[in-house]
């Protein structure tokens, strides 16, 4: 049994641990993308696995899935190259985009947790 006070000290050592979430460094972890002529970014993604398959027969959905990103996503998208932490992303994205300043880091680290859900990146 574990006393209330090693457990305390336990959770502050895991908390003096954890890494701030903009320090993190993402890689794309997809293997099909294109930058299209208008500048926007396209991802390709295989619908694979058993309920994909039968969502293919049975309601004739698409093998592959051609997602294309907005603006700010194109150029976040773009910026990730396993060396650029999600803090500096957000800074060349605040120097390109004058609109994307408000509330850019809350945003900015969304989209990155919606990334990293859907397996199109990995942190590092």
């Amino acid at each position: 049994c574990i006393s209330v006070k090693e457990r305390k000290s336990r959770m502050l050592k895991k908390k003096k641990e954890s890494v701030n979430y903009l320090d993190q460094i993402p890689r794309i972890s997809i293997p099909k993308w294109e930058v299209l002529e208008d500048g926007l970014v396209e991802v390709t993604v295989e619908n694979k696995g058993f309920f994909n398959v039968i969502a293919q027969k049975c309601f004739h959905r698409p093998r592959t899935s051609y997602i294309k990103l907005d603006e700010y996503g194109s150029c976040v998208f773009q910026q990730i190259d396993g060396e650029k932490s999600i803090y500096e992303i957000g800074q060349i994205l605040e120097q390109t985009h004058e609109g994307a300043s408000n509330q850019l880091y809350e945003r900015l680290s969304a989209y990155f947790e919606t990334l990293r859900r859907l397996h199109y990146i990995q942190f590092h």
